[in-house]
C-alpha cells in the first residue's frame, strides 16, 4: 500500500482517541477504469473533515454529504461495515467523475476501534509490515505482522489489507535546503529525521513534525537502522560529517544514499573514500552525487525539487534517462 496510508490511519486514530465519530472507507473492488486502485483508503470525520482519497474528489463529496454533519442532513450510521458501489450506470459514472465505464466498490467501517488503530499505527511507525483483517458481519478487527506485502483480498466474510511501514528520510545537515527538502518529503508521505550535531544549525530549525538528533551522523545512521523504505541524504558539504555517515548508509538496505555537491566535490568524495576508507568503485556504486535530476535549479527550493524528484523516481523504480543526471547534463552543457 502507499505509505500515505499511514497518515490516514494516524489521523483517524487521533479522531477516534479524541472521541470523534468517523468512518474508514476502503476501495475493495474496481471494474473498468478507476481513479484510485484497490486498497486505497480515506477517513471521514463526523464534521466533514477528510484525509486520504478513494476517487478524484466527487465520491468524497458524496460521502461527506451522506455521512457527516457538514451539510446539516448527514448522519453517520453505527454497526457492521457496509459495502457501497459507485459508477454503476453511465449517468452515475459521469456524476461521480469516474472514467467511462468505471465502477468501484467501497467498504465503509463506522467508528473503527481507537485502540486497534493505536496498535496498528504504532507498529507501522516501528517499521513493521502489518495485516489488518475486518470481519464484515460485525466489524471486528484482527491485527497480525505480515511476512510480505500482499494485495487486498475480500470475500463474503472478511477483508484483509496489508499496510507497509512509512517511508523514512534521514537528512544529514540542517539549513534552508534541508527545510525545503523535508517539507516536500513530508507531503510525499515520508517520516523525516534531521541529524546535525552543530548547535548553531539545528537550533535555527523551524519546520515542525521533524525528529531531530544531535548525534554524530555515522552514529545517527547506525541508530536509524535504514531499511528498504529509507533514504539517507547528506547536505552539510563537510566531509567530517558526511563521509562516515554515507559509508554507514551504504552498508544498509537504504533504497537511496546520496550527497549534495558539485561534480568536482562528488569526484573528490569518491577518491577520498577509496584512498582513506578502503572503498572500491563497486562498493560505492550506490552512492549518488551530485544528487537530483537536471532541471537547471539554482535556488534552494529548486534544488530541493530536483533532489526529491530523483528520490521519488528511485523509490518508484523509474529508470531515469542518463541525460537527466546532473553530472551528465552539466558536462554536456
Amino acid at each position: 500500500m502507499e505509505n500515505l496510508d499511514v497518515m490516514v490511519l494516524r489521523t483517524l486514530r487521533d479522531w477516534r482517541l479524541a472521541g470523534r465519530r468517523a468512518l474508514l472507507s476502503t476501495v475493495v473492488r474496481t471494474w473498468g477504469s478507476s481513479p484510485r486502485p484497490v486498497g486505497s483508503i480515506m477517513a471521514l470525520a463526523e464534521d466533514g473533515a477528510v484525509v486520504g482519497s478513494v476517487s478524484g474528489g466527487c465520491i468524497e463529496d458524496d460521502l461527506i454529504a451522506r455521512y457527516s454533519r457538514a451539510h446539516g442532513d448527514g448522519a453517520m450510521p453505527t454497526g457492521a461495515p457496509a459495502l457501497v458501489k459507485y459508477g454503476i450506470t453511465a449517468d452515475e459514472a459521469h456524476r461521480f467523475g469516474l472514467p467511462c465505464g468505471g465502477t468501484l466498490e467501497l467498504l465503509l467501517e463506522y467508528d473503527p476501534d481507537a485502540q486497534a488503530l493505536q496498535t496498528l499505527v504504532a507498529a507501522l511507525e516501528q517499521g513493521r509490515l502489518m495485516q489488518r483483517t475486518v470481519k464484515l458481519a460485525d466489524g471486528a478487527v484482527a491485527l497480525a505482522e505480515a511476512a510480505s506485502p500482499a494485495e487486498l483480498s475480500v470475500d463474503d466474510d472478511e477483508l484483509v489489507n496489508t499496510f507497509g511501514p512509512e517511508y523514512r528520510m534521514l537528512l544529514i545537515g540542517a539549513g534552508q535546503l534541508a527545510e525545503y527538502l523535508a517539507t516536500m518529503a513530508k507531503f510525499s508521505g515520508f517520516a523525516v529525521t534531521l541529524c546535525d550535531p552543530r548547535t548553531e544549525y539545528h537550533t535555527a530549525w523551524t519546520l515542525p513534525g521533524v525528529a531531530i538528533t544531535t548525534e554524530m551522523p555515522d552514529d545517527a545512521v547506525t541508530a536509524f537502522k535504514p531499511d528498504r523504505r529509507t533514504c539517507v541524504v547528506a547536505l552539510t558539504h563537510d566531509p567530517k560529517l558526511d563521509d562516515l555517515a554515507l559509508l554507514e548508509a551504504l552498508q544498509s538496505e537504504a533504497f537511496y544514499v546520496g550527497a549534495i555537491g558539485s561534480r568536482r566535490n562528488a569526484e573528490a568524495r569518491r577518491d577520498r573514500m577509496i584512498e582513506h576508507f578502503e572503498q572500491t568503485e563497486q562498493s560505492l556504486a550506490r552512492l549518488r552525487g551530485p544528487i537530483g535530476i537536471y532541471i537547471g535549479s539554482k535556488t534552494p527550493p529548486e534544488i530541493a525539487v530536483s533532489v526529491m524528484a530523483e528520490i521519488l523516481a528511485v523509490k518508484n523504480a523509474v529508470r531515469l534517462p542518463r541525460e537527466a543526471a546532473v553530472a551528465v547534463a552539466k558536462s554536456a552543457a
